[in-house]
């Protein structure tokens, strides 16, 4: 990395130059150590996407010179937010049926829906919808699980936002595969693709233990193990999964994954509403990671995650939306609100998942789950700068005792003015700078009225 110096006439030091220099009030690095440190009045240096000091902002102001110079006085800087879980293209599906249960909102609207709608438009103009959604709420990563996830790819690729795409993989047919055998193969060839993308990741998603057998999921460990990629799975999701598996194998779905080799560090479960003594040592003991979806659960009574038992056990739990079919939005700062709120009643504890744990679990450790922490999910010297500004110069966010739970308690995603990823300006001063909002919106609304006219 070369930092070019010059020499300051006023006081004969090296002033060093860097692509950009952001000045702020607050910064919250989020490290793994201390999640709760807060740095004031600091600055972060970025060179070629990187961070590269982050330091005093009257000491920066002296070292260094930025073709790109941010002033931020009442902004608080954390790490992108990462999503670990979601179904990008699903916010075309949005509102469309809602107050249901789980098994009628799937087998009666979404799955239909799914069969007669989703094609590689729909999963474009979806996906562009919720990645202007996600960048201006301060989304900056997202694990997506959908069907035709090439589009996806390149639709993120356009965007310039960062993700991790799990390859839906199941037995049976769907629009973009035929069986268990070529979700995997085209998932293969789209890994091959992205192999050396800067910041997209394609893995493994089998959708859940109910659809996908033990031949391609044995086939899917190998192959993660081989290609040293991730595997994410809906699991323990409801009360009624559970019942079903053990009467049709006799074992509890997380204890079927044990046997069959997939609980390993590799492995992502989404949402473990239903979590015994059992499974929390399966979980603890493979090193498995839980992505918690809160608010989906809440909205379709799958069930509580309990995360504060999970985490006390030393399991690794990040936070995701789901999709916008089921939750009805992308927002993380509700979601980190939601979490914390939730976690307390479930373990009648007011002190259980605190504010700084909550955006440890949006950030670091979502991170960790993905496998990208070592460049991504903090704001640390030698890791790639993606960083959210939030503002507090609002009648919502005043006044601040305490940065962290303001965050969490008080800001709303609205709040996020800034957005940058590996250095990339993608939100200036609320704007979208990669993505043409209102053909996004268009699009939308064109999908909605060619739906709701053949409902």
């Amino acid at each position: 990395m070369l930092v070019m110096t010059e020499i300051n006439s006023v006081g004969n030091s090296a002033v060093e130059t860097v692509d950009s220099l952001i000045h702020a009030r607050w910064i919250v690095p989020v490290e793994d150590s201390n999640s709760e440190r807060i740095l004031t009045h600091h600055s972060i240096a970025i060179i070629d996407g990187k961070i590269v000091d982050i330091l005093d902002s009257e000491l920066a102001r002296k070292r260094y010179r930025a073709t790109d110079v941010t002033e931020l006085s009442e902004h608080i800087l954390i790490p992108g937010l990462i999503n670990a879980h979601t179904h990008a293209a699903m916010s075309l599906f949005r509102g469309m049926a809602d107050d249901l249960t789980l098994k009628d909102w799937l087998s009666h609207h979404i799955w239909p829906a799914e069969e007669k709608w989703v094609n590689e438009q729909f999963v474009w103009d979806g996906s562009m919808l919720a990645f202007a959604e996600m960048l201006r709420g301060g989304t900056t990563c997202f694990s997506d699980m959908y069907f035709f996830p090439n589009i996806v790819g390149k639709a993120a690729q356009e965007s310039g936002i960062r993700a991790n795409i799990s390859v839906p993989i199941l037995d049976f047919p769907s629009a973009w595969a035929q069986n268990a055998d070529e979700y995997i193969h085209k998932g293969i060839q789209l890994h091959d693709d992205y192999r050396n993308h800067p910041l997209i990741n394609v893995n493994f998603g089998p959708h859940a233990p109910y659809t996908v057998s033990d031949q391609p999921l044995s086939r899917i460990q190998t192959l993660a193990e081989e290609m040293d990629g991730t595997i994410q799975i809906h699991l323990h999701e409801t009360q009624d999964e559970v019942e079903d598996a053990k009467n049709a194998t006799g074992k509890r779905p997380i204890q079927r994954l044990h046997d069959l080799g997939l609980l390993t560090p590799r492995l992502q479960a989404v949402h473990m509403t239903q979590v015994d003594d059992n499974d929390l040592a399966l979980l603890r003991d493979s090193g498995s990671h839980v992505i918690h979806c809160p608010e989906s659960n809440l909205k379709l009574a799958s069930g509580f995650c309990p995360t504060a038992k999970l985490m006390e056990a030393g399991i690794n739990v990040a936070l995701g939306t789901d999709g916008a079919a089921s939750n009805n939005d992308l927002d993380m700062f509700s979601e980190m609100r939601t979490a914390a709120l939730l976690a307390k009643a479930v373990a009648g504890d007011a002190s259980a998942l605190p504010a700084a744990q909550a955006l440890k679990m949006a950030t670091l450790n979502g991170a960790k789950a993905l496998g990208i922490d070592d460049h991504v999910g903090s704001l640390e010297v030698g890791k790639e700068a993606d960083i959210v500004a939030v503002t507090t110069n609002s009648p919502e966010c005043q006044p601040v005792y305490h940065v962290i739970s303001q965050l969490v308690y008080a800001c709303n995603s609205d709040k996020v003015t800034d957005v940058w990823i590996a250095g990339r300006r993608m939100l200036d001063n609320q704007h979208l700078t990669t993505l043409d909002e209102s053909s996004i919106l268009k699009a939308a609304r064109d999908w909605a009225d060619k739906i709701a006219q053949h409902d």
